[in-house]
């Protein structure tokens, strides 16, 4: 039989016991205890996540795409990192896409046995007529899952980049692709839950990698999101404080300029080019 506790950390029994008997002030801290492993677990990873970063870059530049596939907890993780990058970046919402297991209605249900299937990812990618400059992250807590081994199986086969985030060691997940990502934050506070540590370590690794993919990519000036969409009034007031901090102008002269030119880097440029 294997050894549980080195193979499946993420299902080993938690460190705590009787959490039924705990008032709420032990259970906050309990879980605070827990949680202050993960970005340890997540800074042992850094090496890997630099490597994939570097070689999604180049090929991004070329006009390469990053896919996640992810299944529950891991997958809606992969969604939501694809979601935010267009409101954020002001990037088109193709350029990372996150598949879930189940499809879109997983997002927010339980779909009975989605994950099972490992030629359904493949299909899934295939409609997006993948090729050898895009990037599929496969996202696995357990590192076990079908959907995601099987898509990442094929995705390399086919030549694309592959790379995964999980929080077992030696997985099949980590097998099945070129650069894996292993962040081992242990056993969860409630047993086999890998909503808390190894998703929180999930959603670091997530916005690490597409942050500093966005930045290389230039959609970053200094420390400013300069090509956020103004989707709502906090966000126009922040891109008219940046534009007059910026060409030194007042407040209203920024904001007619961004309410022009829809973003602080194009109000920016046609200010100084004009």
């Amino acid at each position: 039989m294997p050894d549980n506790k080195k193979t499946n950390i993420t299902e080993a029994s938690s460190n705590f016991e009787n959490l039924e008997k705990m008032s709420v002030e032990e259970l906050i801290k309990g879980i605070n205890q827990e949680d202050a492993k993960v970005h340890l677990a997540v800074k042992q990873t850094l090496p890997q996540i630099q490597k994939l970063v570097e070689q999604i870059v180049v090929r991004m530049k070329e006009g390469g795409r990053v896919f996640y596939l992810g299944a529950g907890t891991s997958g809606r993780l992969g969604v939501l990192d694809a979601s935010e990058l267009p409101p954020t970046f002001g990037v088109s919402a193709d350029m990372v896409i996150g598949l879930i297991a189940g499809g879109d209605i997983a997002l927010r249900k339980a779909v009975e046995a989605a994950e099972d299937d490992p030629n359904k990812a493949w299909q899934e990618l295939q409609k997006y007529d993948v090729g050898t400059k895009d990037t599929v992250i496969g996202i696995a807590a357990s590192g076990t899952t079908p959907y995601v081994i099987g898509g990442l199986k094929h995705a390399r086969k086919n030549g694309l980049l592959t790379g995964c985030i999980t929080c077992n060691p030696n997985s099949k997940i980590a097998q099945a692709c070129e650069i894996p990502i292993e962040a081992i934050v242990g056993p969860e506070f409630v047993t086999g839950s890998t909503r808390l540590k190894s998703g929180t370590a999930q959603k670091m690794i997530l916005n690490m990698i597409t942050t500093t993919i966005m930045i290389k990519l230039g959609r970053v000036k200094g420390n400013k999101m300069v090509n956020m969409q103004l989707t709502n009034n906090k966000l126009v007031d922040r891109g008219t404080r940046m534009i007059m901090e910026e060409i030194g102008i007042s407040y209203e002269a920024a904001n007619a300029l961004l309410l022009e030119h829809g973003s602080v880097k194009k109000a920016v440029d046609y200010y100084i080019n004009q």
